[in-house]
């Protein structure tokens, strides 16, 4: 088999739904297999997959026992040559592993590969490619001075600005949103270290695959969108973790002088707390209006009574009429895009290209009954439901 796709899965069932339908839609074509790891969820993931997922493989775990784990347990029943962690809360372009497999097949010494990502906005996601937090790329990133200072290299090494976002190269780190490597090599490794419980696991992982002498790959002829804020609430336990996981990799690979382990603690202490702040959910102005891109006539003269808005409609087979949002300069819009009709990668192609501060974006999944979203990376979403 090629290739495995793990989604690790914890009360996100309606972006995990959403996720699978693409993964579906984008290996149609290929010899590969979904498996579902749930981490003992409470809000109905498992009833929704075995109802409308019959064939993907559902491991569900009594406990929740944690990124690593749970996505190791997930590649312990793999059966592809590559795999591929991906978080639930991610939706795939149809060819976007067509692409990256490709991609991987012409790399010799082949680490991790990571791909562009972008928000639920269409902002770019820095993350995406990143590179080794040592003690001074810490620095720069907790004190912004990769801000200050964005075209030196010795201040912007956080989020490897050597290299543009819509550029192919070589990379430390990558995120564990998409990370696609060989089975061998993760079994190798023995995987996620699961004496982190989540948050310093993919730079854990990303650094041992460098250690290995193998090469890590950031990858942009494919974009991912990554709502990022659904999976985690940020709030006081998401500060004591985040501060235990980048506790656990500086203990692990850089143990230093009493005064680094000082202004490590005062730096984590510090970033968590941004962290925590910038994951306060913000009360977002309604939309003035909403356009409805699709060729559904019926469901977008029920939308306004759901929505309590005004509805645009625009016929998914008149591709320029989506501009025509752009005729409300200075009003708040919001998109939502009918998949029945417009395929994810055309949905993530209209969110990136039509990115701007006044404009949100919903995705209305086929086969579903709700229209899902996210207006900030550092929320948890919005799902309508069509009744």
């Amino acid at each position: 088999m090629q290739l495995s796709v793990i989604i690790l899965n914890y009360n996100v069932r309606y972006f995990l739904e959403q996720c699978v339908l693409s993964v579906q839609e984008a290996i149609s074509t290929l010899d590969a297999e979904i498996i579902v790891v749930d981490n003992n969820s409470s809000d109905e993931s498992c009833l929704m997959m075995k109802t409308k997922f019959p064939n993907v493989k559902l491991i569900q775990n009594t406990t929740n026992f944690g990124f690593p784990k749970g996505n190791n347990i997930g590649v312990e029943q793999a059966s592809g040559k590559y795999i591929c962690i991906l978080n639930p809360d991610t939706v795939v372009a149809g060819d976007t592993f067509i692409k990256v497999l490709a991609f991987a097949e012409r790399q010799i010494n082949l680490g991790i590969i990571g791909c562009k990502l972008i928000d639920g906005t269409g902002d770019f996601l820095p993350e995406s490619k990143r590179g080794i937090p040592t003690p001074w790329v810490a620095f720069t990133k907790i004190f912004g001075l990769y801000k200050v200072f964005p075209r030196w290299n010795l201040f912007n090494q956080y989020y490897a600005q050597h290299l543009r976002q819509n550029e192919t190269g070589k990379v430390e780190i990558l995120v564990g949103a998409f990370m696609l490597m060989q089975r061998n090599l993760y079994v190798e490794l023995d995987g996620f270290d699961e004496e982190c419980f989540m948050y310093a696991d993919d730079i854990d992982l990303s650094y041992r695959v460098l250690q290995k002498q193998k090469t890590n790959y950031y990858f942009h002829e494919t974009t991912v969108l990554h709502y990022k804020g659904e999976s985690t609430v940020k709030d006081e336990k998401y500060m004591k973790r985040f501060q235990s996981a980048m506790n656990f990799f500086y203990q692990k690979h850089f143990k230093k002088s009493w005064f680094f382990e000082f202004f490590i603690q005062i730096g984590i202490w510090f970033f968590s707390f941004v962290k925590m702040f910038q994951g306060k959910t913000k009360v977002n102005p309604l939309p003035e209006i909403a356009v409805f891109y699709s060729s559904n006539k019926k469901m977008s003269e029920k939308l306004p009574s759901i929505l309590k808005n005004k509805v645009l409609f625009c016929d998914f087979k008149k591709e320029k009429m989506v501009n025509s949002c752009l005729i409300f300069k200075g009003k708040k819009v919001e998109i939502i895009l009918d998949n029945q009709y417009v395929s994810f990668k055309k949905c993530i192609k209209i969110i990136e290209t039509l990115k701007d501060k006044n404009i949100t974006f919903k995705i209305f999944p086929k086969n579903t009954n709700f229209i899902i979203g996210s207006n900030s990376r550092n929320d948890r979403g919005q799902i309508i439901k069509i009744e």
